[in-house]
């Protein structure tokens, strides 16, 4: 396994400050946001350290080269919308950036790229894994002739008021990644597996890693703490951050002992990536700083 970081966290840096930071620290590798440059819609989201599309192939090389001469390996090109947006121009813009960055990742060798499947909130889990394979199958020929491989993460995006109820990705619990792998049966497609969101659901979060072995290409470090006292007044159908706040590993609810054992017992030598999202430690550089080195001190003992 490979230690990582999910550069989203440090928007104002540039790549090759990031990349600094990370050989630092003592990272072997970085999860670089690759959002389109047209600034953010949410909170972590928009965030651009490569700007794949805007670059050239030459520039791009020479960036990666960058990081790997400092002992940083770029694990994944990153970037999370919804591609089965019911609106027509984000889901188009959004399912481009994707062939987009599938193209520059089998190009420069990184191989992967974590993303969303994405949802329309207002439908079924049917109808969605219905529109779900209709926009999907092109996505994974293509990555198929790229001989790249597509993450998706388990987060339900359904965390505030313009999310719900359905929330902007389907993939987010084991019932549906079934689904999902049996509508494509393409071995290009896995998950980017973060536990806290099962947390948030009342899941196992050991479990899956068993269950999914093959299918685990990626896997983000991030916590989260349930205030049981809130959950019990306003429920699990209230929005989560009404009962729940995200954390930084080992601050929060998780086991990372029996999680880490878990990514050993099924052999996984993929990155594992440090995500953080705790606002206690975003008031300013100094802070975020201070949360990443925390999260990487506690991960570092199973490392």
């Amino acid at each position: 396994m490979k230690l990582g970081l999910l550069s989203a966290i440090l928007a104002n840096w540039s790549f090759r400050q990031v990349v600094d930071l990370c050989a630092e620290m003592g990272f072997a590798a970085l999860e670089a946001a690759c959002w389109p440059r047209q600034g953010a819609k949410r909170r972590y989201g928009g965030v651009t350290h490569l700007e794949i599309g805007a670059l050239s192939p030459a520039e791009l090389e020479r960036e990666l080269h960058y990081a790997k001469d400092r002992g940083v390996e770029v694990s994944a090109f990153a970037y999370y919308p919804n591609p089965l947006s019911p609106v027509e121009e984000e889901r188009e813009a959004a399912v481009s950036h994707i062939y987009r960055l599938i193209e520059a990742a089998g190009q420069t060798g990184v191989g992967l790229v974590n993303t969303f499947i994405g949802r329309d909130r207002s439908q079924s889990v049917e109808e969605n894994l219905k529109r779900y394979k209709e926009v999907w199958s092109p996505i994974l020929e293509a990555a198929e002739k790229a001989d790249v491989r597509v993450a998706i993460e388990n987060c339900p995006m359904f965390f505030t008021q313009d999310e719900w109820p359905g929330g902007n990705n389907l993939a987010c619990t084991p019932a549906i990644w079934d689904e999902m792998f049996r509508l494509i049966d393409s071995q290009k497609l896995g998950l980017n597996y973060d536990p806290s969101h099962c947390v948030i659901l009342d899941m196992d979060y050991i479990k899956p890693l068993y269950q999914y072995r093959d299918r685990i290409f990626h896997v983000h470090f991030k916590d989260t703490h349930i205030f049981r006292d809130k959950l019990d007044r306003v429920g699990r159908l209230a929005y989560p951050l009404a009962y729940m706040v995200p954390k930084l590993p080992g601050l929060g609810d998780i086991d990372w002992a029996a999680f880490c054992s878990a990514l050993y017992d099924i052999g996984f030598t993929g990155s594992a990536c440090v995500e953080v999202e705790d606002k206690t430690f975003e008031g300013s550089d100094a802070q975020i700083l201070q949360g990443i080195d925390l999260a990487r001190r506690h991960i570092a003992q199973f490392f």
